[in-house]
C-alpha cells in the first residue's frame, strides 16, 4: 500500500496543479464512496494492466482515489491500518465482480474513473 507520506505529497502536487477547470467541478463523496472508487478503480487497473491508453487512466483514477481515500481516513482519525484494509476489501470485491461483468459495478468503474481529475 502507498504510504502516508506519499499520499500527502502527491495530493498536494495534484493540488497547486489542478487546471482550473478541474477546480470548477467540486467532487464531495464520503469515506464509504471514496473506498468503493478506489476499490474498483485498482480492480479495472490491474485487470487491464497499463499498456494501454485505457490502462493508464485506469491507473491514474485508481491513484487519485486511492491517495484520497487515505487523506480522508488520516482527517477522521481512522487508523492507516483499517483504511488500508477497507482498500483492499473493495478491491478484492471488485475483481470478482469485474472478472463476472457485474453491470452495477462495471457502472461504478466507469463513474469513478469520469469523477476522477485528470493527473496526466
Amino acid at each position: 500500500m502507498l504510504s502516508v507520506a506519499l499520499a500527502m505529497s502527491v495530493l498536494l502536487a495534484f493540488s497547486q496543479s489542478a487546471p482550473a477547470a478541474t477546480a470548477a467541478r467540486p467532487l464531495v463523496v464520503s469515506y464509504a464512496d471514496a473506498v468503493a472508487c478506489a476499490g474498483v478503480t485498482q480492480a479495472g487497473s490491474e485487470l487491464e494492466g497499463n499498456e494501454s491508453a485505457r490502462g493508464r487512466l485506469l491507473f491514474d483514477a485508481a491513484l487519485y482515489w486511492s491517495l484520497a481515500t487515505i487523506q480522508m481516513g488520516q482527517a477522521s482519525g481512522r487508523p492507516t491500518t483499517l483504511t488500508e484494509r477497507d482498500l483492499s476489501s473493495a478491491r478484492i470485491r471488485a475483481v470478482r465482480e469485474l472478472s463476472r461483468g457485474v453491470p452495477t459495478t462495471v457502472e461504478k468503474l466507469e463513474r469513478c474513473v469520469k469523477s476522477a481529475p485528470s493527473l496526466g
